[in-house]
């Protein structure tokens, strides 16, 4: 069985996740001394890459379905990151529903 579109979005934002955990646990304070500017930079900078790339998978996943992608982004965003995790699994579980119809625009 072949992925959706929504699905491969869901599992690039997941790997975006993973990345952004990985580089806020290197910040914290048993793991960061503070003669080591460079990498806490760097460190720094791979971590906001890597949310951003998941909010912006995350939305992509979201109109694919035809979600609401400002309501699965605010909780994604407001509640990282166990909203974000939260997401992941709720629309993951949506894709496997029948597809919706499209919205009919008056």
């Amino acid at each position: 069985m072949s992925e959706t579109p929504a699905q491969r979005a869901f599992a690039a934002s997941s790997v975006a996740l993973v990345i952004a955990v990985a580089s806020l646990a290197a910040l914290l304070p048993p793991l960061a001394d503070g003669a080591a500017v460079v990498r806490t930079v760097f460190t720094s900078l791979a971590l906001a890459c890597a949310m951003l790339l998941h909010w912006v998978f995350l939305a992509i996943g979201a109109h694919r379905m035809r979600r609401s992608v400002a309501g699965w982004l605010s909780l994604s965003v407001l509640l990282f990151p166990v909203g974000s995790v939260a997401a992941l699994i709720l629309l993951s579980w949506f894709c496997d529903e029948a597809p919706q119809p499209p919205a009919i625009r008056a």
